[in-house]
C-alpha cells in the first residue's frame, strides 16, 4: 500500500477497526493530508461494525460448543441468515452495511476518490453480498485473511471484483 494517497477514510467504530486504518495510512507514507489536530480524519460509523454475536460474545469456541453442540454453532458462524440468540445473521450485516455504503462511500468512488475502509471480516463479507461480488449462498465459503488489504477493482466508481493485497 506504499505511496496510495487516499481522499477518504471509513472504519468501524471498534478501536481495533479505527486502529489498523490508522496503521494502513501511516504505511502508505503518502496521507499526511488527512492529518488533523495530531491524528487522522477518519469518519467513523456503527454501520461497518462487526456482526454482533449477542449471546455467545465472549464465549471462546470450545466453550460456545460445549454448550450448544458443534453443529449449531457452525450453523451460526457460517450461515447466511440464521442469528445467533441476541445477535446478528450475516443478512442483518448486510442490511446495514449495503446502505451505508450506497450512502456514504459510493459517492466517493463514482467521483474518482480513493477510499479505504477499516473493517471487519463479516463486514467485509455483508459488502461482498451487498455489491453483488458474491452470492449469501457461496459468502460461507469465502475466506477473508485477517489484516491482509483488499483492492477493489471499480468499472465507473463501482468495486466489481477485488484481489488481496499481498506484497509479493
Amino acid at each position: 500500500m506504499q505511496d496510495i494517497r487516499f481522499d477518504r477514510v471509513f472504519a468501524s467504530t471498534l478501536k481495533r477497526a479505527y486502529d489498523t486504518a490508522e496503521i494502513a495510512l501511516a504505511a502508505s507514507g503518502n496521507n499526511e493530508h488527512l492529518r488533523e489536530n495530531g491524528g487522522w480524519t477518519i469518519t467513523r460509523h456503527d454501520d461497518l461494525r462487526e456482526r454482533d454475536y449477542g449471546d455467545l460474545a465472549g464465549l471462546n469456541k470450545a466453550e460456545t460448543a460445549e454448550k450448544f453442540g458443534d453443529e449449531q454453532v457452525h450453523i451460526w458462524r457460517r450461515s447466511y441468515d440464521v442469528a445467533p440468540p441476541g445477535g446478528e445473521s450475516l443478512k442483518d450485516v448486510v442490511d446495514r452495511v449495503g446502505p451505508y455504503f450506497e450512502r456514504e462511500i459510493l459517492p466517493e468512488l463514482q467521483a474518482g476518490k480513493n477510499v479505504l475502509v477499516g473493517a471487519h471480516g463479516n463486514t467485509v463479507r455483508a459488502l461482498l453480498v451487498a455489491l453483488d461480488i458474491h452470492s449469501p449462498e457461496e459468502i460461507s465459503s469465502v475466506e477473508i485473511p485477517t489484516g491482509v488489504p483488499m483492492i477493489f477493482d471499480s468499472e465507473n466508481g463501482t468495486p466489481k471484483s477485488y484481489r488481496f493485497l499481498t506484497g509479493e
